[in-house]
C-alpha cells in the first residue's frame, strides 16, 4: 500500500469517526433530554459548544475532501501516485492536527492553530496542481 492509499484511507476514516461521534454525542444529548431528536441545526450551531465544534470538525473534513481527496483520487487513477505519495501523509497529519485542534478549543490561539494546519493542507495540494499540471498540461 502507497502512502497515497493510507492517506486517503485514513482521511476517509477519521470523517467517519468524527461522523459516528456526533451521532453517538447527539444521542446522549437526546437520551438525558436535553435536546428534541429534531432540535439540531445541521451546521451545529445550536448544540452545546463542543457539540458545534465537532460538527464544524467533520464538516471541514467533507468540504476539504474535494480538492484533498480529490488529487489523491486523481493520483491513483492515473498511476501517478508518485506526485502525491510523499506530502500524502503530512496532509493527513495537518487534517487530523486542524480537526483535533478544533475539537479541543475555540481560542484565538486555536483558532490559529487550525488556520496554520489548514494553509499547510492547501499549500501541498497547490503544490499537487502545478506537478498535475506539468504532467498532464506540460506546463
Amino acid at each position: 500500500m502507497n502512502d497515497t492509499i493510507l492517506a486517503l484511507l485514513g482521511y476517509i476514516t477519521w470523517t467517519l469517526v468524527l461522523l459516528v461521534w456526533i451521532a453517538a454525542y447527539r444521542t446522549l444529548l437526546v437520551t438525558s433530554k436535553q435536546k428534541a431528536p429534531n432540535d439540531f441545526k445541521a451546521d451545529g450551531s445550536n448544540s452545546p459548544p463542543f457539540g458545534g465544534r465537532l460538527t464544524r470538525a467533520q464538516s471541514n473534513c467533507v468540504e476539504s475532501f474535494a480538492f484533498a481527496g480529490g488529487l489523491m483520487l486523481l493520483a491513483l487513477a492515473t498511476n501517478s501516485a508518485v506526485i502525491t505519495n510523499g506530502l500524502a501523509l503530512v496532509l493527513l497529519a495537518a487534517r487530523l492536527g486542524q480537526s483535533i485542534t478544533h475539537l479541543l478549543s475555540n481560542s484565538v490561539l486555536a483558532v490559529q492553530i487550525r488556520f496554520a494546519f489548514f494553509l499547510a493542507q492547501v499549500g501541498i495540494c497547490f503544490y499537487w496542481v502545478v506537478l498535475f499540471a506539468a504532467k498532464f498540461i506540460g506546463a
